[in-house]
């Protein structure tokens, strides 16, 4: 298995522990090294770089950190990006978040930042993870003007929407709410396998109520696409991971 898209540094001191016992179960995790609040991604890259090659980054930088426009710190970040850019697999996650924007005012800087950070992703030639939320519809019009591959991590717009994207060729990120989010689950049910990559968004969207969720428990969303596409669990496991290493083109040990 696979975890397209974790945070493994947002488990601080825990981490090491969390990295060893996800080694026991998934082939790799995809950690989403983003700029937001504390989370600077210049320490997270220190944390987690003992353990790449089973963790594979991107760098980005959060639509909850963008509206606040600092550019100050968006010339940080896009400088440690062009440092590190042939280690990472994606410019990610940017994007749209319209559910913590005040007012237009923010939006606006999340805007800019957003197509800053897709206008650097066609420099250095690397797709893009896509976080989007309240505002899906419009971060995928942007995407295609920009004409990036993009994954659209932890989707939860429309089903129309979800089948559009996957028609343009970009991939959707089916994490493990599916078990208690009904658009997660709708979008699930009306896409290919094909397009499709799993993930937890880790220690976010746990499946089980009261605990932190873990990449390991990315097994649960690969249940429950399999119980909705009548597959079994391997065959779903199978097209999912080879999805994930054919988007991040990851290079497996």
């Amino acid at each position: 298995m696979i975890d397209a898209h974790a945070h493994f540094e947002f488990y601080k001191r825990d981490a090491p522990k969390i990295i060893e016992e996800c080694k026991a179960e998934l082939k790799a995790v995809v950690d989403s090294i983003t700029e937001y609040r504390k989370a600077h991604v210049w320490k997270s890259w220190e944390m987690l770089k003992p353990y790449f090659g089973f963790i594979f980054p991107t760098l980005g930088y959060h639509p909850n950190e963008a509206r606040r426009g600092n550019w100050e710190k968006v010339g940080k970040v896009e400088e440690f990006i062009w440092e590190h850019k042939d280690e990472i697999v994606a410019i990610g996650e940017i994007g749209l978040d319209y559910h913590y924007a005040e007012n237009e005012k923010q939006k606006e800087n999340q805007m800019q930042i957003f197509r800053h950070f897709l206008e650097l992703a066609l420099e250095i030639k690397k797709p893009v993870v896509i976080h989007a939320r309240e505002s899906e519809k419009e971060a995928y019009e942007i995407v295609q003007r920009y004409g990036v591959k993009a994954y659209f991590h932890s989707f939860a717009g429309s089903k129309e929407l979800a089948k559009e994207i996957a028609e343009n060729e970009h991939c959707i990120g089916i994490n493990t709410g599916i078990v208690f989010i009904p658009e997660v689950k709708a979008a699930a049910e009306v896409l290919d396998v094909e397009v499709v990559l799993v993930e937890t968004d880790s220690p976010y969207m746990s499946p089980f109520k009261g605990q932190r969720n873990k990449p390991c428990y990315v097994k649960v969303a690969i249940e429950e696409i399999a119980k909705l596409k009548e597959l079994s669990f391997e065959e779903v496991e199978r097209i999912t991971e080879g999805n994930a290493i054919k988007f991040f083109n990851l290079k497996l040990r």
